[in-house]
């Protein structure tokens, strides 16, 4: 039995929903996002608050009550609210700046790295070893943010790279001479 299914959402004011056969699409102060349903659950608007139904109790069907909750949840949480990953950039002569809209990558290749924010992502580089994106879709903020993060991973011997915020890279013991 679906626990995460059965949470309420609940819906904050300046939020409208609108559903047309299986289109889901919730609207917002910050933007709009819209996901398609599948036929084995339903989201029904009642008393201020969404609430995911399931028809069937298959294995399918249940998975999908948690993921559309969860989902429908985020979409809420996203235009009201947004969300944001911060990145940091650990290593001598690594840098970020800004140029415009795009993102410039100083991460110890023979040329920078440029990133173009894609439509609803913003960049921001309070610092010069800190990135932080921005924007209301959850899933293309964690995708831009594995992007920026695949131009230099870190490096597990000094640990060199562009991490999340937090992140802890196991560091590797270097080559030890002689016996």
């Amino acid at each position: 039995m679906s626990r995460i299914g059965k949470v309420p959402i609940p819906l904050p004011k300046g939020v409208t929903v609108t559903q047309d056969k299986n289109e889901f699409r919730v609207k917002g102060p910050k933007g709009e996002l819209s996901l398609t349903v599948p036929p084995r659950v339903t989201v029904k608007q009642e008393d201020g608050e969404l609430r995911v139904e399931r028809h069937g109790e298959d294995k399918q069907a249940r998975a999908f009550h948690g993921l559309v909750q969860r989902m429908v949840s985020n979409m809420v949480t996203g235009v009201t609210d947004g969300f944001r990953k911060e990145l940091e950039i650990q290593g001598v002569g690594y840098r970020a700046a800004m140029e415009g809209t795009r993102l410039n990558l100083n991460v110890g290749k023979s040329h920078p790295v440029f990133f173009e924010a894609p439509k609803g992502i913003t960049f921001e580089v309070p610092k010069p070893t800190t990135i932080i994106i921005s924007g209301f879709d959850k899933q293309a903020v964690g995708q831009v943010a594995a992007q920026v993060r695949s131009v230099r991973p870190p490096e597990p011997y000094k640990g060199k790279g562009i991490r999340y915020a937090g992140e802890n890279v196991r560091r590797k013991v270097g080559k030890s001479a002689g016996k």
